[in-house]
């Protein structure tokens, strides 16, 4: 489940899945406002690089803290963590464990079942019906103004309660997401530094076995 839910707190620096298209009834047309903003903010970049940090908190465990990095192009990203590594090229996945130095590959499948670790594609559950949202506040935070909309599932049966996304009001950039989950598990993604339009060759977005001297390689894919 927190492989899930890194993914899914990721989506967050593509930005395009919080900003629901359809006519949602009882939807707040200021959340959608300000949404629709950040869809043609984030829509506009050619590319998309963030630093970040995830907080995991569990009852009865310790918070976890992680730091890192991901890339989007298109179809494309590449997500580093402390211990571990998701890259995909849009059509292989690539998730390799650092400590273990090993390698999963596998197919991108076409039906989405596999996109728990694409960002790109959790984004599109956000075009559905699934979810209401509204503007529930507005304050500073270290002096800066920001709004923060919550997104409740219609599904009683879903993992988590709300999501709490936190927007800088001046550039309508992502400052932070969190995800409240029913048993007490709080999931917090707070952007530390996000880069648009900056290059990358299409060779970050691939695994490249020869800068990994003796990693074990489990291919997975079906021809």
């Amino acid at each position: 489940m927190k492989n899930w839910l890194i993914a899914f707190l990721l989506v967050g620096t593509a930005a395009v899945g919080w900003t629901q298209t359809q006519t949602q009834e009882g939807a707040d047309p200021a959340a959608k406002a300000i949404l629709d903003q950040m869809k043609g903010i984030y829509e506009s970049y050619k590319t998309l690089e963030a630093d970040f940090t995830l907080e995991i908190e569990i009852p009865e465990q310790d918070k976890e803290v992680q730091k890192g990095s991901i890339a989007q192009m298109g179809e494309k990203y590449h997500l580093q963590l402390a211990d571990q590594a998701i890259i995909s090229d849009g059509s292989t996945l690539w998730y390799y464990l650092k400590s273990k130095n090993e390698v999963q590959i596998n197919n991108v499948e076409e039906d989405g079942e596999d996109e728990i670790m694409s960002p790109k594609e959790l984004l599109r559950i956000y075009e559905s019906d699934d979810y209401q949202y509204a503007l529930t506040n507005e304050t500073y935070e270290k002096g800066k103004p920001v709004q923060q909309i919550e997104f409740k599932p219609l599904d009683r049966d879903s993992d988590y309660s709300k999501l709490r996304l936190t927007v800088l009001k001046k550039d309508k950039a992502i400052h932070r997401i969190k995800v409240f989950g029913k048993d007490g598990s709080r999931f917090t993604l707070s952007i530390n530094a996000l880069t648009p339009n900056k290059s990358f060759t299409n060779d970050y977005f691939t695994f490249d076995e020869s800068k990994h001297q003796g990693v074990r390689v489990e291919d997975l894919r079906i021809d």
